[in-house]
């Protein structure tokens, strides 16, 4: 039986899909993806996040564009990035009106490096199939990659009635979610005939079938992934706040990422009041770096704490060095080949401490309850120095810049 790595590396599509200089599939490493919140028509603003998002490590950013308003704004955000050097490609989320949007607004449409057509929110009846095709349309006339993306909530009402319906008559008819499954696949794939019937080509096609459930996902995209080599965006859609939107998407995301499924990846996290936008993708670096898929920055270790630690110092070393290294790479990530892949281990008393500091490329070990206020420092697995007295958290970080600067090469 192959090992799940290999089933990984085997299942990856070989079609790839260009987005200005990201590739999705095709062999390339699975992306990370964003969106704002803010209004569109609020260039600045709008500007600001996708920088912020980008600089956190959001290798795609998708934007909401819902009126005229939000359309005229579109070249100016990608100007306004341009002149800040934060060339992140734009994605262009369309809904309801998109047909309009995209021909009356051509800057808009050249701005964007790729659009996202949700199917059951392109039109009704013989609107339905013209209003689809002008958006395929433009695709073509400016080169753009179209992600056909199918939700759960806006699936196509009638291509779920016709299946119901066909359901129904069946000696024993499938479940409602079940048909509804169903339902998501078959708009996706028909949707994305559809497209290269118009004239699209086949790599330039990336497809989503999202839904709130994780279960409903899983069996969703492990279905899909057998019936086509289009690279597929993987995320629960409305996972919620907090740790249950981060729980319910890496439940459902690392099932399919290791069995092979899956090119660019977005975590759908509800923003808490004055929170971060930033956290969804720092969500989605943190579950491929702990699945061992790619590094975006220095992983820390550090104990939970126990009986042994009742001092919190440990807690809040590791709280400054897990910060501080996110914080730092942005420069490190541009001077220093490598350094994403580090791990520091932050560790409270002697139990694991010796052994886990080892492990790592550096490790300090904090005195528990009743030891000797000392804190041995580990690099590459040999104790180099003993740390001790009011400044340990000072030391250690200079050791941890010290450690880059000489264990990595230079770029450039």
């Amino acid at each position: 039986m192959s090992s799940p790595q290999k089933q990984e590396i085997s299942r990856r599509t070989s079609v790839g899909v260009k987005i200005g200089p990201i590739t999705i599939g095709g062999g390339a490493p699975i992306v990370v993806q964003s969106m704002t919140n803010t209004d569109t028509a609020d260039a600045a603003a709008t500007a600001m996040q996708v920088a912020e998002l980008a600089k956190a490590g959001s290798e795609l950013v998708r934007i909401t564009v819902n009126s005229a308003e939000a359309a005229a704004q579109v070249a100016p955000i990608r100007k306004r990035l341009d002149q800040m050097g934060c060339h992140v490609p734009l994605i262009g989320d369309f809904h309801f009106n998109g047909h309009k949007l995209l021909t009356e607004y051509p800057d808009c449409a050249a701005a964007l490096a790729k659009y996202r057509i949700n199917p059951g929110n392109v039109g009704r009846g013989s609107k339905r199939d013209e209003q689809f095709a002008t958006m395929i349309e433009v695709a073509c006339k400016y080169n753009k990659p179209v992600r056909i993306g199918v939700n759960w909530g806006s699936l196509d009402p009638a291509l779920l009635t016709r299946m119901m319906d066909e359901n129904a008559k069946l000696f024993e008819p499938k479940d409602a979610n079940e048909v509804t499954r169903e339902a998501l696949i078959v708009s996706a794939l028909d949707n994305a005939a559809r497209a290269e019937e118009i004239g699209l080509a086949h790599d330039k096609i990336v497809l989503s079938c999202k839904v709130s459930g994780v279960q409903d996902l899983v069996t969703v995209y492990s279905e899909i992934a057998e019936r086509c080599d289009y690279p597929l965006h993987l995320g629960l859609t409305e996972a919620g706040m907090g740790s249950k939107g981060i729980v319910a998407s890496t439940a459902a995301v690392a099932v399919l990422l290791q069995r092979g499924i899956g090119d660019t990846i977005r975590i759908s996290l509800t923003p808490e009041p004055g929170g971060d936008r930033t956290r969804e993708v720092i969500v989605a670096q943190e579950i491929l770096q702990t699945m061992g898929l790619r590094s975006f920055t220095p992983m820390v270790v550090a104990c939970p704490g126990c009986g042994r630690t009742t001092s919190t110092f440990f807690q809040e070393l590791a709280d400054n060095i897990q910060t501080y290294l996110r914080n730092q790479m942005p420069v490190w990530r541009e001077q220093y080949a490598g350094v994403e892949k580090m791990s520091v281990a932050v560790m409270g008393c002697v139990v694991n401490g010796p052994g886990e500091s080892k492990h790592a490329n550096i490790g300090i070990s904090l005195p528990g309850s009743g030891e000797s206020p000392v804190a041995p420092v580990f690099v590459d697995g040999q104790k180099t120095v003993t740390l001790k007295g009011a400044n340990i958290a000072e030391e250690f970080q200079k050791i941890v810049d010290d450690y880059v600067r000489d264990k990595y090469a230079k770029r450039g």
